[in-house]
């Protein structure tokens, strides 16, 4: 398309140069950073904004120079909690400006828009305002991105012009100050999603590029200009056959200063995969274990490139006109690992129905498996003591990830446990028996990831069978059972790529009318180990 090209040199010719030259100054960074799923009344909900905003708040942390106290990340929050949020990175930006420091604000918006608007949730944030709000912001540096519908009307506003033809001077911008703000879609159009990417289109082929493909110089940095001419370029094309047709992301600046702006620094990480030169060209998908496309890499042939994948183990996939080639390959922290192209198998296309996605059923959905470990105890005091024994737990699970929506998860699990007692009797010592209790249930709970860690809450229905085996034949064996309703809550932690550690609590109603009518409620405390295959 014609625009990009002077698109891109007025970037280039307007950005400021942060961390390209040895001698420039050190620029301390700030990063708001958003993703909101819901845009409240006549909008339907989205499946990835926020997924959008933690692989950008991770980025930024791992790869973009922003230190973790000087980045907030939101998760479905208002227009409130996102503009308290903003004042407080702008009292710690005036603060470091009157330490003497410059300073740069990046803010990060994946949601819905409408009617000039960002839309949070019921809430609403008008463009106009935010674009004030950023070009009063105390930090010499303020960059916007918003993935959202119709997100061009932000540089179609007044007070946006292109870039003086000037050349671009290393270390000049020490002086600069302004604002850039990039949009994923034009004033008059949508900004889509993928299933097959698990996220939309510009924030894929953004952090894809920040991640490395969009270093085309080859010095292990990419600039603003580098990756947003590579999201434009990547977005215009992978939208073109959509239903919606294409999507053409935009861009605004006002600056006084020249040079060009290194969002992330390659070199930053002693880790990352390396695509050696002698690896056929082509384009390359990398995909975690939860079957997210987490970067691409576009290689030319006889050329090494470096993508800086985070540790974790990820399947490796190259489309060849007739087939895939697909294998794995892991990364390990402060390890620089290198693909080998001898340990890529062929696979019919049949096993990738559609780009980047793994053979894996329900758009993204994965399992877990585990065992589990606990115990269980009945509140009410005379019941645990001498009807249903408090005792300790073990068993098997299976969860299903991300299939009836987004952070849902679906289990199925059984548990069995015993212990030996004597029956009290008032008149006489009673005879010796085994109690045992088995569990079959389900579960459905819903996740709030944050990084590696997920709170989690739900309502779970399980089958009991409770049985006494005594050991006096004079006495009868006695079980009950029934179906019981509860609650599960817990946090799960993914210490690892494929191992997720859970600690959780239930609680359950339980309606006993052997020889009366009686509620009774139990608790369960309980660890579990799942496997991601």
């Amino acid at each position: 398309m014609s625009a990009l090209p002077s698109l891109a040199r007025a970037v280039s010719m307007a950005l400021v140069l942060m961390a390209s030259s040895a001698d420039a100054e050190a620029l301390r960074r700030f990063a708001l950073v958003a993703g909101n799923d819901e845009g409240g009344a006549g909008t339907r909900p989205l499946r990835f904004a926020r997924d959008d905003a933690r692989k950008m708040h991770a980025l930024l942390q791992r790869l973009g120079g922003v230190a973790p106290a000087d980045a907030k990340l939101l998760l479905n929050e208002d227009a409130r909690d996102f503009l308290a949020a903003l004042s407080e990175l702008e009292q710690r930006a005036r603060a470091a400006r009157e330490r003497g420091e410059r300073t740069a604000l990046f803010v990060y918006y994946s949601g819905h828009a409408k009617d000039g608007a960002l839309r949070l949730g019921e809430t609403r944030l008008a463009f106009d305002d935010l674009k004030r709000r950023l070009a009063d912001a105390p930090s010499d540096i303020r960059i916007a991105i918003l993935d959202s519908c119709r997100s061009g009307a932000m540089t179609r506003t007044k007070g946006a012009r292109r870039a003086p033809a000037f050349d671009i001077e290393s270390g000049a911008g020490r002086d600069a100050r302004g604002l850039v703000i990039l949009t994923s879609s034009a004033a008059d159009e949508d900004s889509q999603e993928s299933d097959a990417l698990a996220g939309s289109y510009f924030s894929h082929h953004l952090t894809s590029g920040l991640l490395g493909d969009a270093d085309r110089s080859g010095d292990g940095r990419v600039t603003l200009f580098e990756a947003y001419s590579h999201a434009y370029a990547r977005t215009v094309a992978d939208t073109a056959a959509s239903t919606a047709g294409p999507q053409h992301p935009t861009f605004s600046y006002d600056l006084a200063g020249n040079g060009d702006l290194v969002l992330t620094d390659l070199r930053a990480s002693s880790g990352g995969l390396v695509v050696p030169g002698a690896a056929p060209g082509g384009t390359y998908y990398f995909v975690d274990p939860g079957g997210l496309v987490v970067a691409e890499l576009d290689k030319a042939a006889d050329v090494e490139r470096r993508v800086a994948l985070a540790p974790g183990t990820y399947r490796v996939k190259r489309r060849l006109p007739d087939r895939l080639r697909i294998g794995e390959v892991e990364v390990r922290r402060g390890q620089q690992a290198v693909l080998q192209e001898s340990r890529l198998q062929d696979a019919p296309f049949s096993d990738d129905p559609v780009k980047g996605a793994l053979p894996s059923g329900g758009g993204g959905a994965w399992w877990t498996v585990g065992l589990s470990g606990g115990v269980q105890s009945y509140f009410d005091a005379p019941t645990r003591d001498a009807l249903f024994l408090s005792v300790g737990m073990v068993g098997a699970e299976a969860q299903l990830h991300d299939y009836f929506r987004r952070d849902w998860v679906w289990g199925v699990d059984a548990a069995t446990g015993s212990r030996r007692a004597v029956l009290m009797l008032p008149s006489l010592s009673g005879p010796a028996y085994r109690y045992a209790m088995t569990s079959v249930g389900t579960t459905l709970t819903s996740e709030w990831p944050l990084g590696r860690v997920a709170p989690f809450l739900g309502a779970r229905v399980a089958w009991l069978h409770m049985r006494r085996d005594f050991e006096d034949a004079a006495f009868p064996d006695q079980t009950f059972a029934m179906f019981s309703p509860g609650v599960v809550a817990g946090v799960r932690w993914n210490p690892l790529s494929r191992l997720h550690l859970t600690a959780r609590a239930r609680a359950h109603y339980l309606l006993y009318n052997v020889d009366a009518q009686r509620s009774l409620g139990f608790w369960e405390l309980g660890a579990l180990v799942t496997y991601q295959p």
